[in-house]
């Protein structure tokens, strides 16, 4: 009986994707009045290719995402002034801290891109999924070429 079982396993083969292969899309999203976690996490699973049955843990397989209004993106009411954004400079006394509603204010396309890298494996094909993420203050974006498709990643 187990035997059988092998016998007609062997005669498929798993698909491995080959790093150039496949032809990533070009998706764009708006983060106006959405939650930011909420958001994030599909945006982090589409820049992986976890969302396409070609995927594989060693080749970048995701999608570009383009991100616009950045300032308009929402998240609980306590957290705007509880949230803490920090970084350090290596030095000492070199630690800056800066709340969401001063980082939003400032730079608000730190706080998806931020989000999102959170989200994603911690090794150096990270870096490459995460230059495919696009974000921009406003609705104004360079990418008109690309033919970007609209995708609610809340839907």
């Amino acid at each position: 009986m187990a035997q059988a079982a092998t016998q007609s396993i062997k005669g498929f083969k798993s698909y491995v994707a080959k790093p150039g292969e496949l032809r990533a899309k070009w998706y764009l999203v708006d983060a106006s009045g959405k939650n930011l976690g909420r958001m994030a996490v599909p945006i982090a699973m589409r820049l992986m290719g976890k969302d396409k049955p070609t995927y594989t843990r060693h080749v970048d397989t995701g999608d570009f995402v383009v991100v616009i209004n950045a300032e308009k993106v929402d998240i609980h009411p306590r957290k705007r002034q509880n949230k803490i954004y920090q970084r350090w400079s290596g030095y000492l006394g070199g630690l800056k801290q800066e709340t969401f509603d001063e980082l939003q204010a400032k730079h608000p396309d730190q706080i998806i891109e931020d989000a999102v890298r959170r989200m994603l494996p911690k090794n150096l094909l990270a870096k490459k999924m995460l230059k495919k993420l696009k974000v921009y203050k406003g609705s104004a974006h360079p990418h008109a070429a690309q033919k970007l498709e609209a995708w609610d990643p809340l839907a």
